[in-house]
């Protein structure tokens, strides 16, 4: 699965997580404050960059983080 797809299916889920996917569903991502969408944003930062540290540690290399 490609960056892109993953992230949206990540956006969705979290959306889902903050009670904002009715929103969504019903008048689209634009519909959302500046607030939900840092929101959003900010909780996928986290869980990416999580996933990038995990995923050093799994593969035991030494990661360079962008």
């Amino acid at each position: 699965m490609d960056d892109g797809r993953r992230n949206d299916i990540m956006k969705v889920e979290i959306a889902e997580e903050l009670g904002l996917l009715d929103k969504v569903n019903a008048t689209g991502w634009k519909s959302l404050t500046a607030k939900e969408s840092g929101r959003i944003g900010g909780i996928l930062a986290r869980r990416k960059k999580k996933e990038r540290e995990e995923q050093c540690t799994v593969d035991s290399q030494a990661c360079t983080m962008p």
